[in-house]
C-alpha cells in the first residue's frame, strides 16, 4: 500500500499538467465611451472560458456594470472602475447589463457567451512536451530497485 501511494506522490509531483493555461480564455475589454452614457462596446461576443473587464478610470459620472440576473455586479458605482468576471464553461447564453443610475438613460449593455469550440486536433507527444515523463520514470526505477534489493 506504501509503494502505491509513493507512486501517487511521485506522478503528481513529476508529470505537470498544463490545465490552468488551457482554460484561459481571451479577456474583452468594456469602457464608458466618451458622451459618458453608453458602454463601448455596446455589445460583446465571447466564448466560454473568456472574460470582461469592466474598465474606466476618471469619468465625469459614476458608472457601474450589473448583469439583470445577477451573474455579475461590478459594485457600487465610481468613477473608476477594475472588474474582472470570467464566464466559465456552462455559462453559455445571452446577458444584458446595465448603469443602474443610468439605466433609465439607455446605459446597457450585452454580452454574448457562445458555446466553447471544441478542438478536435490530437496534439503529438514528444519528449519535450512531456518534460518530467523521463525524470518520473527514473524515479520509478529507484524506487522499484529499492524495494526489490535484498534485506541484510
Amino acid at each position: 500500500m506504501t509503494r502505491i501511494a509513493l507512486l501517487i506522490i511521485v506522478f503528481s509531483i513529476l508529470i505537470p499538467l498544463d490545465k490552468a493555461a488551457a482554460e484561459e480564455g481571451e479577456v474583452f475589454i468594456i469602457t464608458v465611451d466618451s458622451n459618458n452614457l453608453r458602454f463601448s462596446p455596446p455589445t460583446t461576443t465571447l466564448s466560454e472560458g473568456d472574460s470582461v473587464h469592466f474598465l474606466w478610470s476618471g469619468e465625469a459620472l459614476a458608472h457601474n456594470a450589473v448583469e439583470e440576473n445577477g451573474l455579475f455586479d461590478s459594485g457600487d458605482a465610481s468613477r473608476n472602475v477594475d472588474y474582472l468576471f470570467v464566464f466559465k464553461v456552462g455559462t453559455a447564453g445571452t446577458y444584458d447589463f446595465v448603469c443602474e443610475p443610468h439605466e433609465s438613460l439607455g446605459m446597457m449593455g450585452t454580452i454574448i457567451v457562445e458555446v466553447k469550440p471544441v478542438d478536435e486536433t490530437v496534439p503529438e507527444l514528444e519528449a519535450e512536451s512531456m518534460p518530467g515523463f523521463s525524470l518520473s520514470m527514473l524515479f520509478l526505477a529507484i524506487i522499484f530497485a529499492l524495494q526489490k534489493r535484498p534485506k541484510i
